[in-house]
């Protein structure tokens, strides 16, 4: 890893007298004296790295780390090809950060390029943008978007991640809109309840697909619902679940939004994660974030640039609809490096392990008497009734002592999830334990 400072004292003193001072405090010499710092800070002594490879590694050593895992609920464990952490950390990427002079970016730039033109791929959609925060961020994003001066009310499933409905609700409350939770029927969506809350002030509906139970929703429906109301259609979805279900597009969503994580990125603790919108011709304008074009120059060279951006994302920002003008750079490259050595087949495979695996697990444990607490379709999440919390507990805590982690405890049972990384011996051992819980 190259040096982070890497000037000299004799270039650091040519580029002072460049700028007409003689040392650095004199280069200071407009802040008050009160907010400066005399003396020197209290931090300890540098350490050797070798020191320094020990106190990490103790630290790092008081994280326990699971072999197996069958927790999703937003964060998901999936195979990481070599080929991407070997190419994201390489010197020159591994900075990669908002280009902010484009015409000297053009590599960070087309990595952008391309991880947009694969999203649009996986979704179907017309543009999608150089990534926002994460999933949450996105998803209340998708909000002003859709209001105007008629329609300021957004309404959300309350089948969909609770900590996404949470930022949306922050998100709400900072602009005074309404946000209005659709109550769900048998773990889906009640569509009956959507159709009766839309009114004339319905700016949009956010949904989740698969949603937080796991379940295959029905999309086309509830589209047809908000769009027979004028509002606009907004589906969450999980990336590797799209190389098998049919595209937002197809199913009429006028937005998309995802959490980028499954897509070669590390749980990690919770983040850095990214996240993915992606929307039609018609809404481009209103997309926010930054939009990376490919162009030509005079001499017919390929180029590439930043392209419909809003002024007032930028410089006036009291106007503009929304203030993310940053994107998640390095993990959306990681996204696009992830799809580019998977590929469609390659997509497509870990997903039908997914789904494969988790539908063997759910008759596993329904074998031993562990009922799935929804009927219905589902990708690689389900939930089976424990309806005792000191029974959750008991079961959670015996696969934790087995080095597993156990599924989410939601209400009324257990959110288990299972990806390709999970072996049918893994499956059964954790079965096994259940079982003699139960």
């Amino acid at each position: 890893m190259g040096s982070y400072v890497p000037h000299t004292a004799a270039q650091r003193a040519e580029m002072l007298a460049a700028v007409g001072v003689k040392s650095l405090d004199e280069l200071y010499q407009s802040v008050p004296s009160e907010m400066l710092l005399n003396g020197k800070l209290n931090i300890p002594a540098g350490l050797s790295e070798l020191e320094v490879r020990e106190a990490v590694t103790a630290m790092a050593e008081k994280n326990k780390v699971y072999k197996t895992v069958l927790r999703g609920a937003g964060s998901y464990r999936h195979f990481i090809p070599a080929v991407v952490k070997s190419v994201t950390s390489r010197e020159e990427l591994v900075t990669c950060y908002t280009p902010y002079q484009a015409e000297i970016s053009q590599g960070v730039l087309q990595g952008v390029f391309e991880f947009q033109t694969m999203i649009c791929e996986l979704t179907g959609m017309d543009v999608s943008n150089a990534s926002h925060y994460d999933g949450a961020t996105a998803a209340a994003e998708t909000i002003p978007m859709c209001k105007d001066r008629k329609r300021t009310k957004a309404y959300v499933s309350a089948t969909v991640n609770p900590q996404v409905i949470e930022t949306m609700q922050t998100y709400c409350f900072a602009s005074n809109t309404e946000l209005v939770v659709i109550p769900a029927k048998d773990g889906k969506t009640d569509p009956e309840a959507l159709q009766a809350a839309l009114g004339a002030d319905a700016a949009c509906f956010l949904m989740q697909q698969p949603n937080y139970y796991g379940l295959i929703e029905d999309a086309e429906a509830l589209g047809a619902a908000v769009h027979a109301a004028g509002a606009k259609f907004v589906m969450s979805v999980n990336p590797i679940a799209c190389a098998l279900l049919k595209t937002p597009r197809a199913c009429g969503a006028d937005i998309v939004v995802a959490d980028g994580q499954p897509l070669g990125l590390d749980t990690a603790f919770g983040g850095p994660y990214l996240g993915i919108m992606a929307t039609t011709s018609a809404m481009t304008r209103k997309l926010p974030g930054r939009i990376v074009g490919e162009t030509h120059d005079v001499d017919g060279n390929t180029g590439y640039v930043l392209t419909l951006s809003a002024r007032e994302q930028h410089i006036r920002r009291e106007k503009a609809s929304s203030n993310i003008c940053s994107n998640q750079a390095l993990c959306a490259f990681t996204a696009g490096v992830y799809m580019a050595a998977m590929g469609e087949n390659g997509m497509k495979q870990c997903a039908r392990l997914c789904l494969s695996k988790a539908h063997y697990f759910a008759a596993e444990l329904e074998k031993i008497g562990c009922k799935l607490k929804y009927t219905g379709e589902f990708f690689h999440e389900f939930v089976t009734e424990v309806a005792c919390p000191n029974c959750r507990a008991r079961i959670l805590d015996a696969l934790d002592q087995a080095g597993i982690l156990g599924g989410e405890a939601v209400d009324g049972g257990i959110l288990w999830c299972v990806t390709e990384l999970v072996s049918k011996a893994q499956l059964d051992r954790a079965v096994a334990i259940v079982k003699e819980v139960l």
